[in-house]
């Protein structure tokens, strides 16, 4: 397998995972994508920090080019493919980011398996589980999708992603989210609507994360608002608070320039730092 390049493939946990891999060093930062996304959207983040780090993006299974899962996926699946993909890899340790979704899968992995991780980094996401009323509209996205409306899922997710103020409907950025939630298969999206409505409840098992963390919140997030990543930084002992300004719920795309520079001081703090 060639050491660096884009869309590498494994065979992980059962499905053939997509990624790329590029940079050196001696601590491995990957990154999980939000839903309904792919690893795409860490591409203002690969093409910064590839040059001072080992970088790692992957397609959540059935997302971007990794093949759809033949079972119905959860949470412990995501995270098992997560932790098999570290295997496959020969990496022992990493620091991980997940975003929105992808910050569910990761703790997730960090609930289950701390000692595979240096720090970790949750962006626009929360340790709360779906009310009644949640389950609800993803029950209805559920039909929406089946019924062959991916469209109109699609316009309504879009909605609610961005800042308003800064990505306007005619941007090539909306356009290009867009097209990637129009490019997934309705069984994929199906399977983690499911997934997502059946999640745990991780809030009461923050205080069991001792390594370093930090949280990021755009604070226009209208799906994960700011109170949501204070619950997560007020849970686990050893977090620190990066609010982004001015951006929504892909706070790394909106604002990718802070976002990196948030991200770049933590890794930077969190490489050499000693994790029991």
């Amino acid at each position: 397998m060639p050491v660096s390049g884009d869309n590498l493939y494994l065979t992980v946990n059962g499905t053939t995972v997509c990624f790329d891999d590029w940079g050196q060093g001696d601590m491995p930062i990957i990154f999980i994508h939000g839903f309904p996304f792919d690893k795409s959207c860490w591409q203002p983040q690969m093409s910064v920090l590839r040059a001072h780090y080992r970088v790692i993006t992957y397609d959540i299974r059935g997302f971007g080019k990794s093949s759809i899962s033949l079972e119905i996926p959860d949470m412990d699946t995501y995270a098992d493919d997560l932790i098999q993909f570290m295997d496959h890899m020969g990496i022992q340790k990493a620091i991980v980011c997940g975003l929105s979704m992808g910050g569910y899968i990761l703790l997730n992995a960090v609930h289950r398996f701390q000692e595979r991780f240096q720090a970790i980094i949750l962006c626009d996401t929360q340790c709360n589980s779906d009310t009644a009323e949640i389950k609800e509209k993803r029950n209805d996205a559920i039909a929406q999708v089946m019924g062959g409306r991916l469209n109109e899922f699609a316009d309504q997710f879009m909605s609610k992603v961005f800042n308003a103020d800064l990505v306007k409907e005619e941007s090539i950025l909306f356009a290009r989210v867009k097209q990637i939630i129009l490019g997934t298969s309705p069984e994929t999206i199906i399977g983690a609507l499911n997934a997502l409505k059946n999640r745990k409840d991780m809030c009461g098992e923050m205080h069991i994360i001792t390594v370093p963390a930090l949280i990021i919140c755009g604070e226009q997030d209208k799906l994960t608002p700011m109170i949501k990543s204070e619950a997560l930084q007020k849970g686990i002992a050893n977090a620190e608070l990066y609010p982004i300004s001015g951006a929504g719920h892909l706070s790394n795309m909106e604002q990718s320039e802070y976002f990196n520079q948030g991200i770049m001081a933590f890794i930077d703090k969190s490489s050499s730092a000693i994790v029991i």
